[in-house]
């Protein structure tokens, strides 16, 4: 027999048991089980309007399968994760958890939801069909090696000055953002969450100012735990006020280059909205191909 416990706040032991089921489904896939930017919002403490959703099946001391609700910026988020020793039963489990999580969210008020699945196969197309959600958005990993050919770049960057850069690039980034259900409207305690993870590095932050101001940047990351190590383009953005300029792509040759030439990384990797073809296009200029999809499901829940 399973019980769900749902949680506002997760504790010590459901962080830890939650973290060993995602780790376990990390090695399992090849790739992350649940959003970082949200993991961390509710390992570290959760928000209004946030919650966790364990699943526990009688025989077993960890979870099997574990589902999280977040508000964004413009929708409602949600992840599922199954344990891989339980995937044989994720056509009962997962309906289950999300009709569960489905509750919540019209307790809230209802709204429009996003369910991210990540390398998505026809299971997830049945499960979300099941809860009344429909395919949205697919999102691509890309990925290139390295070193990037021709002359290193001649744009003038600076490493990000924690404490003292943190309210001019918010305000950047979520001008850049404004639209946009997970990068768009963080806040000092989601940047500060961020800037205390064990990968983050100051030095391969990078931003670029103009007249004065922040006009852009480009944020790096290191998979050091990556067979081989790969370089991540985490987040580039350049301000409203400087786009048009061809100043994305110019960041982004300088975050390739200094992943190669300060990390001596062989690979670098970036996320991209495939509806964003002008940003796709970019990156295949640049050499990127796609490595997988993954996919939103979407739908509106009425409030309860």
């Amino acid at each position: 027999m399973r019980s769900l416990v749902i949680k506002r706040q997760l504790d010590t032991d459901d962080v830890a048991a939650v973290h060993e089921l995602l780790a376990i489904a990390e090695r399992a896939d090849g790739h992350r089980a649940v959003d970082e930017h949200r993991w961390l919002d509710m390992a570290q403490g959760g928000r209004e309007s946030f919650a966790g959703l364990v699943a526990w099946q009688d025989g077993h001391d960890h979870p099997v399968a574990y589902a999280q609700v977040s508000r964004g910026h413009h929708s409602w988020a949600l992840d599922l994760v199954v344990d891989p020793h339980h995937r044989a039963e994720s056509a009962s489990i997962g309906p289950e958890m999300l009709r569960a999580a489905l509750r919540v969210i019209a307790t809230e008020g209802g709204g429009h939801v996003h369910l991210w699945v990540y390398r998505p196969t026809p299971t997830h197309d049945q499960i979300a069909a099941e809860v009344g959600l429909r395919r949205g958005r697919d999102l691509y990993q890309m990925r290139r090696p390295l070193p990037l050919e021709g002359p290193p770049p001649s744009l003038a960057v600076r490493p990000f000055r924690p404490g003292l850069d943190d309210e001019s690039w918010l305000e950047v980034n979520n001008r850049a953002f404004e639209s946009h259900p997970e990068q768009g409207g963080w806040d000092l305690q989601t940047l500060a969450q961020h800037l205390r993870e064990p990968w983050f590095d100051p030095a391969g932050f990078l931003l670029h100012e103009r007249k004065g101001r922040l006009a852009g940047f480009c944020w790096t990351k290191v998979h050091a735990d990556h067979d081989p190590p790969m370089g991540e383009l985490y987040v580039v953005a350049v301000d409203p006020d400087f786009q048009g300029k061809g100043l994305g792509r110019e960041l982004v040759i300088v975050g390739l280059h200094w992943l190669h030439r300060e990390r001596h990384l062989p690979w670098a990797m970036l996320y991209v909205d495939a509806a964003n073809r002008r940003a796709v296009a970019i990156y295949e200029d640049l050499g990127f191909e796609v490595n997988h999809t993954d996919r939103a499901y979407v739908g509106d829940v009425d409030p309860a």
